[in-house]
């Protein structure tokens, strides 16, 4: 079995759905904290979260040809922090003129503890038992002023394991992120466009993955003019080196991704928002049989259930209560051939019942293309994603929540260039959690 290939089930096929699989109060700020503790004139938002829930395949086996589908019941600890300048809960409507320096710091740490659902596999379930940790650092200078800048860092490490239940093949990973910008807005902010550099290392834990950290940098840019009130034509675009740093005859091939779009965001009345982008992708690899060079998009049309007049063109996403039909055409480095093709199409629905109660439920089916690679054919993969996320405020600083997962992929079985079947990445998965945190 190969590890590269069980590499790519695991992590390649995961592309539509978050990276790290976090929570949703880590992700969305608009549910995660409260009105927080403030200290002069920064903010604290502390936080602890416990779930308990089942997992039907927590190895993301395929039914037949590798070995039993192993369930497990997962604990996870949450604590997580935040601080930063003022946000508008205290600000208010009318903040005046932003300040010079805005800044958010985060942390938090997930420990997992994982028991078998069925006591044959006890010993490999409880093997797994991680802690999963991050934190980040963003500073906007100047924000609304004629020249900005900003700067960013985050690291995230993630445990996660392979379909064989041993340490040595565990896909326990991390990342660490750091890039800063510079940002021209003329003319009171109609106009502006952000020149950026961002460089990412990815880097594996397991001896047996070590070949394929890597290191990426990346030139981007991005801009946007406001040629009506809530509406504006946005552009952006990036060069990106991909650097694998182990010399290793089993290393994937070093690249270069170039990607550019254009396209319309903002809202068309109070209630209608609509974002479309369309491009061009071309990727350099280096000794790979083919490599591509294709349209790349981004089309989705989101409706209000309440409207909102206030919010910006750049900020059209965020209402708390809509629903949003979109697709995605994209290509991205991967470890199963040097790069995959994503076409994936995607709806989500949230919506805040009461002020008490928030709902989230998202969709998605992915096409997941591996062209030809020096080790593999090339194939084709169908991913499937659903979940269900719900909390009940009992109180300002108190939620109960539930959380439910879908996750499938179907497609062609790995082959190698001689013709050999190798890997089988057909999986079927369920999680179910029920929650409690509190948070300020």
């Amino acid at each position: 079995m190969k590890t590269r290939v069980l590499l790519a089930a695991a992590l390649a096929l995961t592309c539509a759905r978050s990276a790290h699989a976090q929570q949703a109060w880590l992700q969305d700020r608009r549910i995660g904290e409260g009105i927080g503790i403030r200290v002069g004139d920064l903010e604290l938002h502390p936080g602890i979260a416990a779930e308990g829930g089942y997992d039907s395949n927590y190895f993301q086996r395929a039914d037949e040809g590798e070995g039993p589908v192993i369930a497990a019941w997962r604990l996870r600890l949450t604590p997580s922090l935040s601080l930063g300048t003022l946000g508008p809960q205290r600000l208010g409507a009318n903040p005046g003129v932003p300040p010079v320096l805005r800044f958010r710091a985060t942390a938090f740490a997930s420990f997992n503890e994982l028991i078998a659902a069925d006591p044959e596999f006890s010993d490999e379930v409880s093997e797994q038992r991680h802690i999963d940790f991050g934190g980040s650092l963003d500073l906007d200078i100047a924000p609304r002023r004629p020249l900005g800048a900003d700067l960013y860092a985050s690291f995230i490490r993630i445990g996660e394991p392979s379909n064989l239940p041993t340490e040595e093949f565990a896909f326990d990973r991390g990342t660490a992120r750091g890039g800063a910008g510079i940002t021209f807005r003329p003319g009171g902010g109609l106009f502006e466009w952000r020149f950026g550099y961002e460089a990412r290392y990815n880097y594996f834990e397991a001896q047996s993955y070590r070949n394929l950290d890597n290191l990426q940098h990346s030139f981007n840019t991005r801009g946007r003019w406001l040629f009506l009130p809530r509406t504006a034509l946005v552009y952006d675009g990036a060069y990106t080196l991909i650097r694998y740093t182990e010399h290793d005859v089993l290393v994937p091939e070093n690249g270069e991704i170039l990607r550019s779009r254009v396209g319309l965001s903002g809202l068309i009345t109070n209630r209608f928002a609509f974002l479309g982008m369309i491009g061009w992708l071309a990727t350099f690899y280096d000794a790979v049989p083919e490599n591509e060079s294709t349209l790349i998009a981004h089309a989705e049309a989101r409706y209000f259930v309440m409207p909102q007049p206030t919010l910006e063109p750049s900020a059209a996403a965020l209402g708390l209560s809509s629903i949003a039909v979109g697709y995605l055409r994209d290509v991205s480095n991967a470890y199963l051939s040097s790069f995959y093709r994503l076409d994936r199409f995607y709806l989500n629905f949230s919506y805040l019942f009461g002020g008490t109660m928030v709902a989230s439920l998202e969709g998605g089916y992915a096409f997941v293309t591996f062209p030809d690679d020096l080790e593999f054919e090339g194939s084709l993969q169908h991913r499937i994603e659903a979940g269900l996320f719900a909390e009940n405020r009992l109180s300002d600083g108190v939620g109960l929540n539930a959380t439910v997962r879908y996750d499938a992929n179907m497609g062609d079985t790995i082959v190698s260039r001689a013709g050999d079947d190798i890997e089988n990445l057909d999986y079927e998965r369920w999680q179910a959690y029920l929650g409690l945190r509190v948070f300020w």
